[in-house]
């Protein structure tokens, strides 16, 4: 029971035993005559001896005061581009230790008020820094604040990093501190990582996504902020693994260098289309029936585009759910060329010629007499396709209650439409002077590429998720296809299942996801797909899926969670709920004084003093130390719920990293074979 404190929050009091020996031995290597006249010899072993046990204690001490001096300052951690570790087999996740009781025994104790003065920095450190603020306008001392603010070793005033919390959680186990490395298959079983705003998790993704990109995976990161120096580092880690003519940026911020992309072109079934536009349309209370009724008139639209041979994008549907005419009287034109007789044409003139627009009931005046001259032309003569019916309805609705129907629709369908970014989102395959390649995951994931998502999401939220969203959508069609046939379908001689891993980062994932992401997370491992993803809070899931018991469908299937410092108690008891218990042990001073009423007796009264050693039991980890993780530190459940403190490493010098975004526009545009302006 002796043995459950470590006893290091204490004065250390190994020095000066640790420097008797020392000196002792020094006498007797000197002098030993002096103190062995008979057995010189004998001396130089005592000294020997004594050496010993004076580095011994010397060495005791040091420990304790390198322990006392993590628990306020831990050692700086940086790493350079080129010295962040890859493995085949393994993920590097940063330097740390596995968390065990002994973390928990040393975290209480630490924050017993008799330790605080070995956690708090000394009265010389704070009066460096009100010595700061007071010279910091001083005309001839100004010099040395910045001096003492100086982030050297040399300095032993310099401040403490900037990155608050208790460096305490971390201190307690920096002597054990080694690289984490997760078991690479483990990543399919995909990660999700929590944290608020600004504490490391943009940093813990460039980490991640530079040994996916040296590794030669699939590499798709989606930025709903559009963040420059995530772009910066894919960039130069794409360049130094020699991938960059593998490298795409999808970038709503930045259309000029942007791959086009065509959100609803590429599916598997005809129906995802409407799906993955509907999806963004309210669906709570009255809203549900409208989107229903918009996913319906989208999905005629769609089947009759691919009907009529055409892709179907964002403007060619905005244009017909305003004007569905055009398709209406192309789709019959094409499916009565093969189903009707050889005179039909001259039937519907005549048709046409007798429709008199004030006895056309009210839906249809104000449409064009050929098209009602068609639908009547079908009708008469018992002809029936299900597209063109679905044509025929949508073109009979009045005009006024149709427009209520689509009220939410158009809006969002004009949004994505729009300038520069409805050129990006509709692409015109024929257009030949516009350089820009159009994406295509299928040929990403063939040529193993490289693929950077920025979709600006604080210029335009709705149109962020709009595309975010299809584009999860678009993934989790690819990942059926990949299960079933593997990435080589249709390429001769090469039919057959892949091995290449793709991996997707989802930051601000709650930004993102839809209906169509659950499958992708509970199905798609073994099409090779492991996905990242990065929020802050456990209940942003659920807002961005607007369903709870979706929401638990989503984090149910994320299976290795790391954890920064989160300001949410719920979130921090994903967490903290997952861990067994600890045995901790207190210490209770107890003194007693009994008085002795024996008059025959010298004693007048007994004392006794003691240390009472108790065992309680009590959480390994409390939502409160999430709150005070510092910036850059993370607690890690991996393979099965082991337990890891984690820090991550600072950024150093990378001379590959583009100076700025004009910088990765010239490249790109000369890559595009476009002229630079």
């Amino acid at each position: 029971m002796s043995d459950a404190f470590d006893n290091r929050l204490r004065p250390v009091v190994e020095f000066l035993p640790g420097a008797v020996f020392i000196t002792g031995a020094a006498m007797l290597y000197a002098a030993p005559s002096t103190f062995f006249p008979i057995l010189p010899g004998l001396a130089q072993v005592t000294a020997l001896v004594f050496a010993g046990l004076g580095g011994w204690r010397l060495w005791q001490g040091w420990r304790v005061c390198r322990y006392q001096g993590y628990l306020r300052r831990l050692p700086r951690y940086v790493l350079n581009a080129d010295q962040v570790p890859v493995s085949w087999h393994k993920l590097f996740l940063g330097r740390g230790f596995r968390w065990d009781q002994r973390h928990t025994q040393r975290l209480v104790e630490s924050r017993h008020p008799q330790a605080q003065r070995y956690l708090q920095p000394g009265k010389l450190y704070q009066a460096a820094r009100r010595t700061e603020i007071r010279l910091e306008r001083s005309p001839l001392l100004s010099w040395l604040p910045r001096l003492t603010r100086r982030d050297s070793g040399w300095n032993p005033l310099r401040p403490l990093p900037p990155v608050g919390g208790a460096p305490a959680l971390h201190g307690v186990g920096t002597e054990e501190e080694t690289d984490i490395w997760m078991d690479i298959g483990e990543r399919v079983g995909h990660k999700l990582v929590l944290g608020t705003t600004r504490v490391g998790k943009t940093r813990l993704l460039e980490i991640l996504v530079t040994q996916d990109i040296r590794r030669g995976d699939v590499v798709i990161c989606f930025d709903p902020k559009g963040d420059i120096d995530l772009l910066r580092r894919m960039h130069a880690e794409a360049r130094r693994a020699g991938r960059l003519d593998q490298f795409h940026i999808f970038h709503l911020g930045f259309p000029d260098i942007s791959e086009r992309y065509n959100p609803v072109g590429d599916f598997a079934r005809i129906t995802e289309v409407a799906s993955r536009i509907a999806t963004q349309l309210p669906s709570e209370g009255n809203s549900a029936a409208f989107r229903e009724f918009a996913w319906r008139f989208t999905n005629v639209v769609a089947r009759a585009l691919v009907g009529l041979g055409r892709r179907p994008d964002y403007h060619t549907i905005a244009r017909y759910v305003t004007n569905i005419e055009p398709l209406l009287t192309d789709y019959f034109h094409l499916w009565l060329d093969k189903e009707a007789p050889a005179d039909w044409k001259q039937a519907v003139q005549r048709i046409e010629g007798n429709l008199n627009e004030k006895i056309l009931p009210m839906a249809l005046r104000g449409r064009e007499f050929h098209a009602i001259a068609l639908t009547r032309y079908a009708k008469e003569n018992h002809l029936f396709d299900p597209v063109a019916d679905g044509l025929r309805s949508a073109f009979e609705y009045d005009k006024t209650y149709f427009d209520k129907l689509t009220a939410s629709l158009l809006p969002l369908l004009e949004k994505l439409t729009s300038g520069r970014i409805g050129a990006l989102l509709s692409p015109d395959y024929k257009d030949g002077s516009d350089r820009r390649p159009i994406l295509d995951w299928m040929r990403v994931i063939r040529e193993q590429g490289i693929v950077y998502v920025g979709l600006d999401a604080l210029t335009d939220a709705e149109v962020a998720g709009a595309v975010g969203n299809s584009m999860f959508a678009d993934l989790t069609s690819i990942a059926g296809q990949l299960y079933k046939h593997g990435d080589t379908q249709g390429l001769p001689m090469l039919d057959g299942h892949t091995s290449v891993k793709k991996t997707i980062h989802a930051d601000e994932f709650n930004e993102l996801i839809g209906n169509e992401f659950i499958p992708l997370l509970n199905k798609a491992g073994g099409a090779g797909f492991q996905v990242t993803a990065y929020t802050q809070t456990a209940s942003d899931i659920e807002a961005g899926i607007g369903d709870r018991a979706k929401a638990g469908q989503i984090t149910g299937n994320l299976n290795t969670l790391i954890m920064l410092r989160v300001k949410n108690e719920i979130t921090a008891r994903t967490l903290t709920d997952q861990l067994p218990k600890a045995r901790v042990y207190t210490k209770l001073a107890a003194s007693q004084v009994t008085d002795n009423n024996d008059p025959g007796t010298s004693t007048d009264f007994t004392t006794r003093n003691e240390d009472r050693l108790t065992e309680t039991e009590m959480d390994m980890l409390t939502p409160a130390d999430l709150v005070q993780l510092p910036k850059g530190q993370a607690f890690a459940l991996l393979e099965g719920g082991q337990l890891y403190k984690l820090r991550l490493p600072l950024p150093g010098s990378d001379p590959l990293l583009p100076k700025d975004m004009e910088a990765i526009r010239r490249e790109r545009l000369a890559f595009y074979g476009m002229e630079h302006g």
